[in-house]
């Protein structure tokens, strides 16, 4: 299928080109051709010279009457002029740095420039302006009509994707297929795709970008809809072990706690020992901000699974995290007789009631799962490895990766031993683990129902008795010095800080090179009296891993980290949280981030360092100060800057425009019903196989793993 065709198989794309479209995540044609335009120019009517006024974006169309490029003595730098004259006019054009254009058009040749109208004392001038030489035949793609502006990365102008996007469009649209059903087509007066395609990217009409985003918009929506409701299908027809949660193991576990439960927890447990009851298998995904007590309801859930003669497995995004929910699950299940192990590609351990295992052999342990000697198995993804058999998988626990379905469920169950399935039934049918997924991150109502459709939601919105309140306060640049004294104070006595540096949702590399600006200030100018460590995306897992267990064990005081690395390990010796940038990031990320101190008996602070004197800026910031509740925030968040920056886009890898379409509670409702028509009609979709393959390759392609 021409779709997809790797991109570096088309003229003009070679290593460098290959390797900055990778960073955009595109792979595929298929993926250009859904790098839609987020924006687009509108320059339909050119202008006659004789009639621009200062300031104002124009596109203009005449002959040149000269050019040459010179180079600037003082700024040094290349500049090429050229007049140009429409017959009504004339206008001077000022190009910087590209000296190439006075070899590319020559005088007498006629041009097309779209930029702004600006003035000196010579009078108006275009600066920079969008130019194409008018060659008879060929189409204007770069400065007449609606002109698309694209998601940009270093190397990669809007410019290279036109010149890109335009010739294989012409080539290839027409041959993509149809997927979507007919009468959804006819019922929706939608475009058919090849058609969408071109109006997406290079539209004669602002109405028929809008016709063509609204179909793109509902065909993603509906893929994901269709993906949730066979999931739920194929979950009906599957089995899961019944768990009872009989009332003395509850009493058992209740008694080891040295708190009790908060309201919330109570209903979130009771909702989650409902559906281990049943032969169901259990879809729930649990949310509840840093420090909620998560993991002592996900505990309990695990012990109720082993006391029904089952094993749990409890899987994390890092290894340290992994290690993390060892320590805190060993502490209070093996004094009831719980057997618990780690396996991690660095570690595996074992404890039961007598002792703990540090120095295992890795085949000895594996055998140990297998033979059912190991109740509570915890770890990465090395859990799903198929040297990992199961005797009797019950529960399968979720931390912070909330896409896990059939599949993978079916992979855990297949890994048994002898590859015979848990604990048949009297009827001979398999059964599969229940499923519970946690996530610090609490998903507005609209959100949920998109993305997590095929999941029960459990939140738990209080936090633990006595927990202090985390002092939060906005700081200008002019206070900047008061804070670093402050937090001078905090560590001579002791305590540990967070310097979390801006944001550069652009460029990782960028982000990076900035996050190393700041340490190497830090370290030298400011706090040379400390030990800092540096956190970043481009480190390897080992080394975040040597630098975080660093700042575990206060080897590490300040620890300066960029956004994308996972921070959310356990320090309760932190009391202090600095957000460079803090405008920068969406509410709910800033509450993230404050949420990682606190975690122990000191009193926290979380600073909110922004240069913005914007009104908005800080009405937005000082809803964080006031804010005592993630769930709140988390809508309120979305309404003001939307599901992209909720989500933060670099991590979720969703385009723009079904970002956008995640905030619509009435496109997704709408989008419900028309899947449940169909499935209701067909539901094995035999007679859409077009719509069937894609949704074979949507599942494979994009399932926000």
């Amino acid at each position: 299928m021409i779709l997809n065709r790797p991109i570096e198989s088309f003229r003009y794309i070679g290593p460098i080109y290959l390797k900055r479209l990778h960073k955009l995540k595109i792979e595929s044609l298929e993926d250009l051709f859904s790098h839609f335009p987020h924006r687009y120019d509108d320059f339909t009517n050119f202008k006659k010279i004789s009639e621009l006024k200062i300031g104002e974006e124009v596109a203009i169309r005449g002959e040149i009457k000269g050019i040459d490029t010179r180079r600037t003595f003082k700024k040094k730098m290349f500049l090429t002029e050229a007049m140009i004259n429409d017959g009504s006019g004339i206008i001077r054009t000022v190009w910087f740095n590209q000296p190439y254009l006075s070899q590319t058009f020559k005088k007498g040749d006629k041009i097309s420039l779209a930029g702004r109208v600006n003035f000196s004392e010579r009078g108006i001038f275009l600066s920079n302006p969008a130019y194409e030489k008018v060659v008879q035949g060929e189409t204007l793609k770069h400065t007449h009509g609606l002109v698309p502006v694209y998601p940009e990365t270093e190397g990669l102008s809007s410019r290279w994707f036109r010149f890109i996007i335009y010739p294989l469009l012409e080539k290839y649209a027409q041959k993509v297929e149809e997927f979507l059903p007919e009468e959804l087509l006819k019922k929706k007066k939608f475009p058919r795709i090849g058609k969408a395609i071109f109006q997406i990217h290079f539209p004669k009409t602002k109405k028929e970008a809008e016709t063509a985003k609204k179909r793109f918009a509902f065909e993603k929506l509906f893929l994901i809809q269709l993906f949730f409701q066979e999931q739920k299908r194929r979950l009906r027809r599957q089995k899961a072990p019944k768990i009872l949660p009989k009332k003395e193991y509850i009493e058992e576990f209740k008694k080891i706690l040295p708190f009790s439960f908060t309201s919330d927890q109570k209903r979130t447990i009771r909702e989650i020992l409902d559906d281990l009851q049943k032969e169901v298998p259990m879809s729930r995904l649990l949310e509840g901000e840093v420090g909620s007590g998560k993991t002592i309801v996900a505990t309990l859930s695990a012990f109720v699974t082993v006391k029904n003669g089952y094993q749990a497995a409890i899987m994390a995004p890092t290894e340290i995290l992994a290690e993390q929910h060892f320590q805190e699950i060993s502490k209070l299940l093996s004094s009831l007789g719980v057997k618990i192990g780690l396996l991690t590609s660095e570690k595996i351990e074992f404890q039961d009631k007598k002792m703990l295992k540090e120095k295992i052999e890795e085949r000895e342990f594996i055998e140990m799962i297998s033979q059912g000697k190991v109740d509570v198995l915890i770890g990465t993804h090395s859990l799903i490895q198929e040297r990992v058999k199961f005797k009797k998988l019950g529960l399968v626990v979720i931390d912070e990766q909330h896409r896990f379905g059939v599949e993978q469920r079916a992979k855990l169950c297949r890994q048994t031993t002898d590859n015979r399935q848990p604990a048949p039934p009297a009827d001979g049918q398999a059964t599969i683990p229940h499923f519970l997924s946690m996530t610090a991150t609490p998903i507005p109502r609209t959100l949920a129902l998109a993305l997590y459709g095929d999941l029960s939601i459990s939140q738990i919105k209080e936090l633990p008795k006595g927990r202090k309140k985390i002092i939060t306060k906005i700081v200008p640049p002019a206070r900047r010095n008061e804070i670093y004294e402050f937090l001078r104070k905090e560590v001579k006595e002791e305590k540990q800080a967070f310097v979390i540096c801006p944001l550069i949702e652009e460029s990782e590399k960028l982000e990076v090179a900035a996050a190393k600006k700041e340490f190497e200030r830090l370290r030298k100018k400011v706090f040379p009296d400390f030990k800092l460590g540096l956190l970043h995306g481009q480190m390897k897992a080992k080394e975040k891993d040597k630098i975080m267990r660093a700042f575990k064990s206060k080897k590490v005081e300040v620890l300066v980290s960029t956004p994308v690395v996972e921070v959310g390990i356990d320090v309760p010796n932190a009391t202090i949280m600095i957000i460079e940038g803090a405008d920068r990031f969406g509410l709910s990320q800033l509450y993230q981030f404050r949420g990682r101190v606190g975690r122990g008996e000191f009193q926290s602070f979380c600073f909110l360092f922004t240069d913005s004197v914007a009104r908005k800026t800080w009405q937005r910031l000082k809803a964080i100060v006031s804010a005592q509740n993630a769930f709140e925030l988390s809508e309120k968040d979305l309404k003001i800057r939307g599901p992209g920056d909720f989500m933060g886009k670099r991590q979720s890898g969703i385009p723009d425009l079904t970002m956008a379409s995640l905030t619509d509670l009435s496109l997704i409702e709408e989008v419900k019903r028309e899947v449940e028509i169909i499935l209701k009609k067909d539901p094995e979709l035999k007679k859409y196989p077009l719509l069937q393959k894609k949704l074979e390759e949507f599942k494979e392609k994009v399932f926000l793993e």
